[in-house]
């Protein structure tokens, strides 16, 4: 036997092996997110801390300049991007992660584009979930914070008005650029928050924007104000947790939840 001989490793194949139930046993949730969005995963991620209920994100492409015109570009990409997310496999659940660009499409067509790839999954949007969460607590008089410039504003604000809610103060720091929006830093948004609050009366406080960081401090910012705050990715994540079958409370995370649907 030559050296070459002696230093060829074995080979054992086929191995016999048993399976459990893998990762997202209970539910698979399918998240679209937009491909400048810093902060989606991160708050998805406090959320989503335990294997049987599991989020899996694929990116579509989107300007990071937000726009009325480059929100409804996306419309056409929705269901490529969804194909990426676990092919072959059945979601229980999914979401379509920007909140300005379902008030430019509407959630029926989000839906719509949502079931050409996934027909019989639950479908939320940070809209869907804002207004699930504004029913949850009852609540009317939504004070809404934006990043946006003026005319996604308009948009948003028609569309949550169109819904049944008052808006008794409209915020926004009208930055259009997605990765300066997901700097701005906790105390921007609070001194917000505070403004707004001060000078209307509210029953809940709503943080447009899945770019935007609200979940490491929305029990904070609820215990100081004393009336609810949730924000894009705070209301959907808590939405899909929900229709994935999810009842633990969760009181860390802000009164929201200790909600159910």
């Amino acid at each position: 036997m030559n050296a070459a001989q002696q230093d060829e490793p074995a080979l054992i194949e086929n191995l016999p092996f048993s399976t459990d139930a893998g990762v997202g046993a209970k539910a698979k949730v399918g998240v679209v997110v937009l491909a400048s969005d810093y902060t989606l995963d991160y708050e998805f991620r406090q959320v989503f801390n335990t294997p049987d209920v599991q989020f899996y994100s694929a990116r579509i492409e989107n300007s990071p300049r937000v726009t009325p015109q480059t929100l409804a570009a996306m419309e056409a990409r929705i269901p490529d991007a969804l194909r990426l997310i676990l092919p072959g496999e059945p979601l229980d659940v999914v979401a379509y992660g920007c909140t300005s660009a379902t008030t430019i499409l509407g959630e029926e067509t989000i839906v719509r584009k949502v079931q050409e790839v996934h027909p019989v999954a639950r479908v939320t949007t940070p809209v869907t979930a804002a207004f699930a969460a504004f029913e949850a607590f009852k609540a009317r008089r939504i004070a809404v914070l934006t990043p946006y410039r003026s005319d996604v504003n308009q948009a948003v604000q028609k569309y949550i008005n169109a819904a049944g809610y008052q808006v008794p103060v409209f915020a926004s720091f009208n930055e259009e650029l997605d990765p300066v929006v997901a700097k701005i830093d906790f105390d921007s948004i609070s001194a917000a928050i505070d403004r707004m609050v001060s000078t209307h009366q509210i029953d809940m406080v709503f943080v447009s924007c899945t770019s935007v960081r609200l979940m490491d401090s929305a029990r904070l910012l609820e215990q100081r104000l004393g009336v609810p705050v949730t924000s894009s990715n705070h209301a959907m994540a808590w939405h899909c947790q929900r229709l994935a079958g999810v009842t633990e409370s969760r009181p860390e995370l802000g009164l929201l939840y200790e909600k159910l649907l």
